[in-house]
């Protein structure tokens, strides 16, 4: 698909346009998870709700605007506190940002586990990324390419 192609449209909701509005994570203390995404990558706390009938709270944060871009839901089931197995079909979550090296030394002082430091692609190419953990051990990658 060329980068001019415009991707079909169900004819069922015609007026509208398809887009991401989130990812769901679960998390095992969403308090530290909400400060990590917030304090350390910059994002904004969009909302947060708790259900006391299915014993679980919900977070949601990203960098802009909720109804127009994507978030990342943290999803906290009260008493799985011991954490959740991240399983071998997920990848990682995928961030620009327009320091790389600063941000990942930031991140570092902040005693963020980094396993992949900043640096070019290891099989060509002109992008530079990093990976980092997350406080449950979910990958973020993190690259200069806006």
């Amino acid at each position: 698909m060329t980068s001019a192609a415009k991707p079909p449209q169900p004819d069922f909701i015609p007026a509208t346009r398809m887009r991401i509005r989130h990812t769901m994570l679960r998390v095992k203390d969403l308090e530290r998870s909400v400060d990590f995404y917030t304090r350390l990558m910059g994002m904004k706390l969009f909302r947060r709700t708790d259900n006391e009938a299915g014993k679980f709270s919900i977070a949601f944060v990203g960098y802009e605007s909720e109804e127009e871009h994507p978030a990342i839901e943290l999803t906290y089931n009260w008493g799985k506190d011991d954490g959740y197995t991240i399983g071998t079909g997920y990848g990682h979550i995928a961030i620009a940002v327009p320091d790389l090296y600063g941000f990942c030394e930031k991140l570092g002082k902040d005693g963020v586990e980094i396993p992949r430091p900043p640096g070019p692609l290891k099989h060509g190419g002109a992008n530079v990324i990093a990976f980092i953990k997350d406080p449950d051990g979910y990958m973020i990658e993190l690259g200069t390419r806006q």
